[in-house]
């Protein structure tokens, strides 16, 4: 006598992998807005009016709120020609701090310390240095890390090279600056290696080096 045996291959269900996606489509919306929510409190200059402008466009009509931004972008450009000092400080500099610290260190902070040999592993769990703060700087920038239980500033200095290489750095130097806490300083490019213009000499009467008629009669 055989015996027949059947199979039954259990597809996925519609409903399961729609919610699935919703939930993950929330997080990321909800990822975004605080993302944004974010960049409008540190850059209140551009949020500000962008944000006016969008407001009188929801209440007045999109007219209104399409002439308010043209009028809010053409006075930044003017900000930015007469003010460049100021536009600079207040937007171009914090804007460049914001996206160097992201690109150079936060993004991959645990892969690269990881890769140095600064991260602790017990059991399963794999423990990282925080990364306290970043000042990004014209020619160099500076890290300050909090070390885990059992490490030293000698754990750091021996992997110097090795850091300055994993985050595409010239040279890095590594200082100890409070309790459990170092100072990384990374430098990209020699600033003094820059060509200064030096202003034009002017001849100054009776100054260091001249000769006047009555001196040299």
């Amino acid at each position: 006598m055989k015996t027949t045996t059947t199979t039954t291959e259990q597809g996925t269900d519609p409903f399961d992998a729609i919610l699935t996606g919703a939930g993950y489509g929330l997080l990321y919306i909800g990822y975004a807005a605080a993302l944004a929510i974010k960049w409008a409190v540190l850059f209140p200059v551009i949020s500000a009016p962008l944000g006016f402008a969008v407001l009188a466009g929801v209440l007045l009509g999109w007219p209104v709120g399409l002439g308010l931004g043209l009028v809010f972008a053409a006075g930044i450009m003017l900000w930015r020609r007469s003010r460049p000092e100021m536009f600079e400080r207040w937007v171009t500099a914090r804007a460049r701090t914001r996206f160097l610290t992201w690109w150079r260190y936060t993004r991959r902070w645990r892969r690269l310390l990881a890769a140095c040999n600064l991260t602790v592993s017990e059991g399963e769990r794999v423990f990282c240095p925080r990364l306290l703060s970043v000042a990004v700087g014209a020619s160099s920038d500076v890290v300050r890390v909090r070390m885990l239980a059992g490490q030293s500033p000698a754990d750091f200095e021996n992997r110097a090279e090795h850091l300055a290489h994993a985050f595409g750095a010239d040279a890095a130097r590594v200082a100890i600056t409070g309790p459990a806490v170092v100072e990384l300083s990374l430098r990209y490019g020699d600033s003094l290696a820059e060509v200064v213009t030096l202003p034009a000499h002017r001849h100054i009467p009776g100054g260091l080096g001249s000769t006047d008629k009555k001196d040299a009669a």
